[in-house]
Parts: C-alpha cells; sequence; structure tokens
C-alpha cells in the first residue's frame, strides 16, 4: 500500500505553519499523530515518551488505539516498545504471529481490531526520546516508502518537540534577565537614597542594604523596593 504524497505535503505544510506559533509539544505530537493516520490511511497512530520509568503514553486519536497504548506501556511488549530499545524501526504485518511473544499487547490489540502495527522510534541524535507507533485494521505488508515517511514526520516532531523546550528555557532565562535588570535598577536607586540619607557612598550603602536585608532574612530585591517605594530608611 503507497503513502497518499498530497496528503503528506499537507502534514509538513502543517508543520511549516506551526513552527513560528506559539506551540506546545502536546500540539505537535496531536499534529503527528493526525497526519499519520491521513497519510498512511491507518487505523490510528500513538505517541509514547521516554520518561524516569520507561516509556509513556501520551497522545493517540482514539480511545482504542489509547487502550493498546496503555497496555504497551504497562507491559513494555509490542513492536513499538522493541523499536524504542532497538532504536530502529519495528514492523509488524500480521500481530497474530506474535501472540506467543506479546501475549497482552496482541491480545488488547485483537480487541481493538487491530491487525497490523509499527513502530518508529524518535530520536535526537543517538539519543532516544520516544517512539511513534502505527496501526491498521487489516494485515499489512509495511513498505519503505511508507516507513520512510512515518520516519519524516516522526523527525519533525521530534524537532518540534525539542524546539519547544527550548524555546521555553529561552523564554524563562529572558524573564530572569529582565528581573534581574529590574532588580539592579531598583538596588541602584535605592542605594543612593541610602547614601542621600546617611551622607555616605554607593558602596558603603549598599553594605547597609545587604547588611539590613539578611538581619530580616529577606531578599536585597525586596528591601530596595520598600526603599524605594515605600520610604524604609535604615
Amino acid at each position: 500500500m503507497a503513502y497518499d504524497s498530497a496528503a503528506l505535503l499537507k502534514a509538513l505544510a502543517r508543520f511549516a505553519r506551526l513552527l513560528p506559533t506559539e506551540y506546545d509539544v502536546p500540539s505537535a505530537l496531536d499534529e503527528l499523530v493526525d497526519g499519520l493516520t491521513r497519510v498512511l490511511g491507518l487505523a490510528g497512530a500513538g505517541v509514547s515518551l521516554e520518561s524516569e520509568d520507561g516509556l509513556k503514553f501520551i497522545t493517540a486519536p482514539n480511545e482504542q488505539i489509547a487502550e493498546i497504548e496503555r497496555t504497551q506501556e504497562r507491559t513494555g511488549e509490542g513492536p513499538c516498545a522493541e523499536a524504542f530499545e532497538r532504536g530502529q524501526p519495528v514492523i509488524v504485518a500480521d500481530l497474530s504471529s506474535h501472540a506467543g511473544e506479546w501475549p497482552q499487547y496482541c491480545a488488547a490489540a485483537a480487541q481493538h481490531s487491530i491487525v497490523a502495527a509499527a513502530g518508529v522510534p524518535m530520536m535526537v541524535g543517538e539519543h532516544k526520546v520516544g517512539v511513534t507507533n502505527l496501526y491498521d485494521s487489516r494485515r499489512r505488508d509495511w513498505t519503505t516508502d511508507e516507513m520512510e515517511a512515518a520516519r519524516v514526520l516522526a523527525d519533525m516532531a521530534t524537532g518540534y518537540a525539542v524546539n519547544a523546550d527550548k524555546r521555553r528555557q529561552m523564554q524563562q532565562l529572558t524573564e530572569q534577565l529582565d528581573y534581574a535588570l529590574k532588580s539592579r535598577i531598583v538596588i541602584e536607586q535605592a542605594k543612593g537614597i541610602i547614601a542621600n540619607v546617611h551622607g555616605i557612598g554607593p558602596d558603603e550603602a549598599f553594605v547597609l542594604i545587604r547588611r539590613y536585608a539578611r538581619n530580616k532574612q529577606a531578599r536585597l530585591h525586596a528591601i530596595a523596593s520598600a526603599i524605594v517605594e515605600a520610604g524604609l530608611r535604615i
């Protein structure tokens, strides 16, 4: 079965439009699941990400696929868990042939009419961050082109997830730097006030403010703000 090239282009275009926006990781992963389902004509797809306790189910298009993903998370069985361990795609045309190897996983799949499955690891360089899981309700001989299309979308979503984390870190850094700058301005103003009150230099005034803050077990910025805004004199 060939993949839908038009749907693949639409999915990639959607990712391109998403990049400049204030997206979050769940949004990118939902886009991945929806895109894969349309591109490959699947019964559904799912994503599990690495955690300290192993793979954890994150998203799926419906409760049936979600239940299979939870079974994988609970038991560590299935092609998807194996793909994560290997760092290589694992494809299964008919899960019934693996019932002895993955009994609980295959039982959950059969209960929800899933016949074929494949796992595509999500990688950042050599580091595994999760796995994208593909499901079909028919026997499926997964082709090289289909798996390559799945890998492209999985790589895109992985990049978005990493970029979102970096964007969050940069936003936090910007906020911290902004706070530090504003704090320094208030402290300089406080130094000037205390220096004027006591007829001393700015450095000596800073020593007084800092000592006062330590004695009161208060933040330096809080004491400086009280000096500037509330008329505190030390």
